[in-house]
């Protein structure tokens, strides 16, 4: 396909995704059905009021509306996996489930995607590809905690592989990913300081399955190397992963909600929700940017390297300036 059809297909697809976002969303709330879903504040919220927790219907009714259309197609291990996601999700959202139960189901999720994608990579790349992509769907939601986050994350990320995968002529891929980017956005339309809706379990889960997902299958059609979407999506893993294994060195319990993470930190120091994401959001603009210029120069893993070492920095700089002095 000639890469002006798989751009304008791309295009289309985050158009019809966006705007079904927008419009599903819009209509949750005008019925006051979004009510029905609260998020109530507890000990990790960053908000003082309940607000509806229903923007990843949104997300998803946009994603199924464009790839309908588009006549873009996932495989089918990725809507299995997803499907299971999303349920596992919208019970936890609705009634709440037990820690061990979620992480069994997002360990069977993940490795559906894995062995269908990586399998024929070998073992080892199947393991490692559940747990990455099992981590992806349980960070994303931890760092979906403020205003504009992990919609913000969405556009950029997912937006960025849609590129990648242009770049390399596959279009199924590129609408695939444009359509979740697009959804995003129309997501965001609700989402930006003040937000209105927040995304819930069942929106940040599936998109951390998406963002696995789409890597590895990037990854298996050689469109990429694992560390294109590692670094495209830097600010969420490295923020995740470091304060889990600093809470774990201080002998926290990892298991218990909190508010520790840089984004939470930075948030509660002053910066509140606006700042908050707009800072995370350069940081977004800035590793995509290295990542799709490393991929051009063949220079990956350099740019993931480069990555890790400004997001540790960045990462130890706020912890430092806002941890509580001892007494």
């Amino acid at each position: 396909m000639p890469s002006s059809d798989i751009a304008g297909t791309a295009l289309a697809a985050a158009a019809i995704a966006a705007c079904v976002a927008v419009m599903v969303l819009a209509a949750l709330l005008a019925s006051g059905l979004a009510q029905r879903v609260l998020d109530r504040p507890n000990e990790r919220s960053m908000h003082a009021a309940p607000i509806p927790r229903i923007g990843g219907v949104g997300v998803l009714a946009g994603l199924v509306a464009a790839l309908a259309v588009t006549q873009a197609a996932l495989p089918g291990a990725a809507w299995a996996a997803l499907a299971t996601i999303a349920a596992v999700s919208a019970v936890d959202d609705l009634r709440g489930l037990g820690a061990g139960t979620r992480l069994v189901l997002h360990l069977a999720a993940a490795a559906t995607v894995a062995v269908a994608t990586l399998g024929g990579h070998g073992a080892a790349a199947v393991l490692v590809g559940a747990l990455a992509i099992a981590w992806m769907v349980n960070l994303y939601n931890f760092m979906d905690g403020s205003d504009a986050l992990a919609g913000s994350m969405g556009v950029v990320g997912f937006g960025a592989c849609a590129l990648a995968a242009a770049a390399g002529n596959d279009a199924p891929l590129a609408a695939a990913a444009a359509a979740i980017a697009g959804a995003c956005a129309g997501f965001l339309v609700f989402n930006l300081p003040p937000a209105r809706l927040f995304m819930g379990d069942a929106g940040s889960t599936t998109l951390g399955l998406l963002a696995g997902a789409i890597g590895a299958i990037g990854v298996a059609r050689g469109l990429w190397s694992p560390w294109l979407p590692a670094t495209l999506f830097m600010p969420f893993v490295f923020d995740a992963t470091a304060t889990l294994l600093d809470r774990a060195r201080r002998r926290c319990r990892v298991w218990e909600a909190h508010r520790e993470h840089a984004y939470q930190r930075l948030n509660l120091s002053g910066f509140g929700h606006r700042r908050t994401a707009i800072a995370y959001g350069t940081l977004m603009l800035a590793n995509a940017a290295a990542a799709l210029a490393a991929r051009r120069l063949s220079l990956e893993g350099a740019a993931f390297a480069a990555s890790l070492a400004v997001h540790a920095a960045l990462w130890l700089a706020v912890v430092l300036r806002t941890r509580p002095a001892r007494a």
